[in-house]
């Protein structure tokens, strides 16, 4: 009877994969999987239940101008909706009947309670056999795990990680009570827009019907990633208790070099790790570290700029203290809005060896008013500054190490008017406000201006006209560089250029803004080839 129990309020099963040989090549082709078709009803109520959800304050003022909230109205509509319960149970009765049948599942079943019981290793690598609904999967990781965490008061708390804070946009303001209840209907409705229209704009893969229609190609991508990759699949608790779904590909095992370095892939506002820009990074032979958004695919909560670097901390503490990664092996790759957490973790893990980030943006304000009307300016910066701070550029100054952009020469999406208008890009201005942080004495009048006009080059062929008409001798800037390091350090800001001509700041700025900076003639949405990810230049 108790497993009958267990059938009827199981999770839902989606696959089963064979089992895997840990000895064998990860490059191997795998089986077909085999995939476990539960009764389609639940999968149809979900869906009818998010769309009443969103539906449901239309529905009730419908409902309330017609008349039909009376009480004498409202008793024969509770008797319907009794029964329809009642159908609901039945049919919840009649899967797990099903299910109880089913051999497969009450294996499954029998599994997954030992391993909430006991996550012993082998009670874990057979559990891996199997993919189904990841709200069941037991927690791998928890935030609090690594000792230093629990000794030092200087880690996250459970109100979250530290974050950059904005300036007050109206400096020099006496913060009485007086100028607080002014404020507080902006405030409000800020907050509301932030909440509904705007979370939902930023990361639409978070709305549920869209996970809902891609979920055979996230299944596809997952089963790509365990049969053909090797992948293993976790789920690590954050500190602001969401669930973070997250997969792991092991490549240390290899001939190859780079399978000792990993590369922890931030997706982009509608990616998922199973079919995202992960690909890039193991094509090219590199261990991987994908993970999905809070509220994207098996991840709970939702994609608040808090609960992202929560959840991008989590991630970065399991890749070096249960996955044995050193923060100098660690690369943080990311792609469009994933810009945020990969610069957040550069700053706040200054060890990690390199970053890369393609297709990314200095600041959220001038692409979301890029796309609202002109009359909401101000209502849509405070929104964004309160509630949606995207400061990739302000963040990704505060990391020292190597620095790599990728910029599409055909984006249509980070750019504020249309994608034909190259200077137009943000992966411009993140560029020029790294390079001013970190060389501002190079970066002064000339060698900003001969920078501009090396970036409104739209080929290749353009690029290097620019960069030859200037005559940059590149042994002249590296030594320049090296004797300057050498002398002062590595730790930016520098002064180098501080005494030297205008030919020679021009020079230097062209050298650094090609070292820091590579063109990818695509849209915005193309998968970034293998022989395109490059690990960034350093002295």
């Amino acid at each position: 009877m108790a497993k009958l129990l267990s059938c009827v309020l199981g999770p839902r099963l989606y696959k089963i994969y064979r089992e895997r040989d840990s000895e064998r090549a990860p490059a191997s082709v795998p089986e077909t999987p085999t995939a476990v078709t539960a009764p389609h009803s639940s999968s149809w109520a979900s869906v009818f239940w998010s769309i009443s959800y969103y539906s449901s304050p239309f529905a009730f003022f419908y409902l309330y101008r017609k008349g039909y909230l009376s009480l004498s109205k409202v008793v024969p509509f509770s008797h319907y909706a009794g029964t329809l319960l009642l159908l609901l149970a039945g049919v919840a009765c009649l899967r797990g009947i099903g299910r109880w049948t089913n051999p497969q599942y009450r294996q499954f079943i029998t599994i997954l309670e030992a391993t909430h019981r006991n996550q012993s290793s082998e009670n874990k690598r057979q559990l891996a056999n199997y993919n189904f609904d990841f709200r069941s999967w037991p927690v791998d990781f928890h935030w609090e795990e690594p000792s230093s965490r629990k000794e030092s008061r200087g880690g996250p708390s459970r109100r979250g990680v530290a974050l950059l804070r904005p300036e007050p946009l109206h400096r020099g303001t006496a913060d009485t009570l007086l100028n607080r209840v002014k404020k507080l209907p902006c405030q409000i409705t800020s907050y509301l827009v932030a909440h509904t229209l705007g979370r939902r704009m930023l990361y639409p893969g978070s709305v549920y019907l869209l996970q809902k229609a891609l979920m055979p190609v996230l299944l596809q991508g997952q089963a790509r990633l365990v049969e053909e990759c090797n992948g293993r699949r976790a789920k690590l608790l954050a500190c602001d208790g969401n669930e973070i779904d997250t997969m792991f590909v092991d490549r240390r095992g290899t001939a190859e070099p780079q399978g000792q370095k990993l590369v922890i892939c931030c997706e982009g506002n509608a990616g998922f790790y199973e079919v995202g820009c992960v690909s890039t990074p193991l094509e090219a032979g590199y261990s991987v570290l994908g993970w999905n958004h809070p509220g994207f695919a098996g991840s709970t909560g939702v994609p608040f700029p808090q609960n992202e670097a929560n959840a991008m901390d989590v991630v970065v503490q399991f890749a070096i203290h249960r996955l044995g990664f050193q923060p100098q092996d660690i690369i943080i790759y990311a792609w469009s809005i994933g810009g945020f957490t990969a610069t957040w973790a550069a700053m706040s893990y200054p060890d990690v060896s390199a970053m890369i980030l393609d297709a990314s943006f200095d600041d959220l304000v001038p692409l979301a008013l890029k796309v609202m009307p002109d009359s909401w300016r101000g209502l849509v910066t405070r929104t964004v500054r309160q509630h949606l701070n995207l400061n990739n550029a302000e963040q990704l100054c505060r990391y020292q190490g190597p620095v790599l952009l990728i910029r599409r020469t055909k984006d249509e999406i980070i750019t504020t008017t249309v994608p034909e208008d190259i200077m137009s890009n943000r992966g411009n201005d993140l560029l020029l406000k790294l390079l001013q942080h970190r060389y501002p004495r190079v970066m002064a009048e000339e060698g900003l201006r001969v920078v501009r006009q090396w970036l409104e080059a739209s080929s290749q062929l353009e690029e290097a006209s620019i960069y030859s008409r200037w005559e940059v001798e590149e042994d002249w800037c590296l030594s320049v560089l090296r004797s300057y390091q050498a002398e002062h350090g590595p730790d930016f800001p520098w002064s180098v250029g501080e005494d030297m001509s205008a030919d020679g700041r021009r020079q230097l700025a062209l050298f650094l803004a090609r070292k820091h900076l590579h063109n990818f003639e695509a849209t915005h949405c193309t998968p970034l080839p293998a022989q395109n990810f490059q690990m960034p230049w350093h002295l």
